[in-house]
């Protein structure tokens, strides 16, 4: 494992980071789970919260019973492999199976018409894996009764298709219990985001095939490094991590494009931005970006090539983030395992469902309907077109902001669009990209030096969400909705998963707006129409 931080007053700047660091004995406390390093108001949360520190080692523990699971499912043909999980109990299997080239499916989404993909591919050969820390993630409780439903119409027996991960005493834990489901217990002392090397992130992507014995191997390679004041890659990335806040530079640009670890600035993403994004202060990594445009922001590099790198396998990288993440946040002087704003658009989603009742949800009226694209929100200036509001968007972002766009969408719409057959690798890529809501990022922070961010909804929520309400207040923010032609009910819940996604992106929207933070909603009418005409507009701006 290998840190270069830079060169010049940059690297002087770290360097005298983590002398400081050292000196304070930070690196011995921290390997040696020390709770106070936070500060007092911190210290009863680290306490119960530093468990990831050992799971290299004691995760090992779990491998019997995972192997088991996996000869099992494989003598029963069960190739399927569909995670059900949101935050940390998604994005780090998703980023292993995807290194490992081994086919998962994801469910993070409350999008009716992704989870209906899902559902409609090889239900017969199945391996649902239900993923939740807190056992009440209303996303993954919805998956569960959709799934557990389909499994029985289709004449099978859910509980010799399901797998549920969650911690001891958990609401969910006593469901599987009752429903007969296989139950493996997580490491209770390991908060979400930093579970990647807890059964959260071992179970499922050992059901899809990767090799977990040695992601374990990789991170126990590099335990031993970080008690130490020298060689250590956890306290350097975090010296880093500090002296670039410290020196103003707080976007935190990704690369990976060279890397053999596929998408870990996703997995960065949410460790960095739910654990420093509070208290006005926070790092916002930026995921998709291709350089640093301004004077707060830097690159760094995933792999060997770039001016600032981390280098190294899966398993250690997973380790040394956290524990760099864990330094930054003794450095910016914040608690870096609660994240106190999460749940507040959760109530907002309870409560706007509440209000409702029986009726429609509450969506206002539009301020204007270009084409299949609804626009909602309170701009200044009367936009005539939605060329403007994407005008107003861009210019609505502060001094050192960023705009965020949170689409609600299917995230795997825009392959339907790929032809398959005599069209070339860059045809499908072309004609992919072009249908995928994703690419609006692209097209504004080409217009702009200001740092894009993309997140899915809810995904985000659980990620960059608390980031945008905890964290500075100079976030402008564009959301999409979409129309839903094909929901699914929730068993025994009064709402549908379409319901539940509108209401989860007003509540996150009310959330941003008590706030005062500039932010309108774009409602496709027609999801595929919607998508092509508002990546046109941008593309002319």
């Amino acid at each position: 494992m290998s840190i270069d931080v830079g060169v010049g007053h940059e690297a002087d700047a770290v360097q005298a980071v983590r002398e400081i660091l050292a000196a304070e004995g930070v690196p011995a406390a921290l390997a040696a789970g020390d709770p106070s390093l936070w500060g007092a108001p911190s210290q009863a949360e680290a306490r119960i919260r530093l468990g990831w520190l050992n799971l290299p080692l004691t995760s090992r523990e779990l491998l019997p019973e995972i192997v088991n699971l996996v000869e099992r499912a494989q003598a029963q043909g069960l190739d399927h492999v569909v995670l059900a999980g949101m935050g940390g109990s998604s994005l780090a299997p998703e980023v292993i199976c995807a290194t490992d080239d081994v086919p998962l499916t994801v469910l993070d989404t409350t999008d009716p018409h992704q989870v209906r993909r899902a559902l409609d591919d090889r239900l017969e050969r199945t391996l649902l894996v239900v993923s939740s820390k807190s056992g009440g993630t209303i996303e993954t409780d919805s998956h569960r009764r959709i799934y557990e439903k389909a499994f029985r119409d289709a004449g099978i027996d859910p509980a010799d298709r399901i797998i549920v991960v969650t911690d001891p005493g958990s609401p969910l834990e006593q469901t599987a219990i009752e429903s007969g489901y296989q139950v493996i217990l997580a490491d209770p002392n390991v908060g979400g985001r930093y579970s990647a090397l807890s059964a959260f992130g071992l179970v499922p992507s050992a059901l899809a095939g990767a090799d977990v014995r040695k992601l374990l191997d990789d991170a126990a390679g590099v335990r031993g490094l970080l008690s130490q004041p020298e060689g250590n890659p956890g306290l350097d990335l975090g010296a880093l991590l500090g002296a670039q806040y410290q020196a103003g530079r707080d976007k935190l640009i990704l690369l990976d494009t060279l890397s053999e670890i596929n998408g870990l600035p996703d997995w960065i993403e949410q460790l960095i931005a739910e654990s420093t994004g509070k208290q006005g202060k926070g790092i916002l990594p930026v995921a998709g970006a291709e350089a640093a445009e301004d004077h707060d922001q830097y690159t760094l590099n995933i792999g060997r090539d770039g001016e600032r790198t981390v280098d190294g396998p899966l398993g250690a990288q997973f380790l040394v983030w956290e524990y760099a993440t864990a330094v930054a946040g003794r450095v910016l002087g914040i608690d870096p395992f609660d994240q106190p704003n999460v749940a507040e658009s959760k109530e907002n989603t309870t409560a706007i469902l509440s209000e409702a009742g029986d009726g429609p949800l509450q969506t206002g009226t539009p301020i204007l309907t270009d084409g299949p694209v609804e626009v909602y929100g309170d701009l200044p200036g009367h936009p005539k077109d939605l060329a403007d509001v994407l005008r107003w968007a861009l210019k609505a972002v502060p001094d050192r902001g960023y705009l965020a766009i949170m689409a609600y969408l299917d995230r795997e719409a825009a392959f339907d669009a790929a032809t398959v057959g005599d069209a070339s690798f860059e045809e499908m890529t072309e004609q992919w990209a072009s249908a995928d809501i994703a690419t609006l990022r692209a097209l504004l922070d080409y217009r702009t030096d200001r740092p894009v961010t993309f997140g899915w909804g809810p995904r985000f929520l659980h990620s960059t969400g608390q980031f945008h309400k905890g964290g500075p207040a100079v976030g402008a923010f564009l959301q999409i909705t979409g129309a839903i032609t094909d929901d699914i009910e929730v068993p025994d819940k009064p709402y549908t998963l379409g319901r539940l996604q509108l209401a989860q992106a007003l509540g996150d929207l009310r959330a941003l707006t008590s706030r005062g933070r500039p932010a309108v909603r774009l409602h496709l009418t027609d999801r595929v129409a919607g998508v092509r005409h508002l990546l046109s507009v941008a593309e002319e701006l």
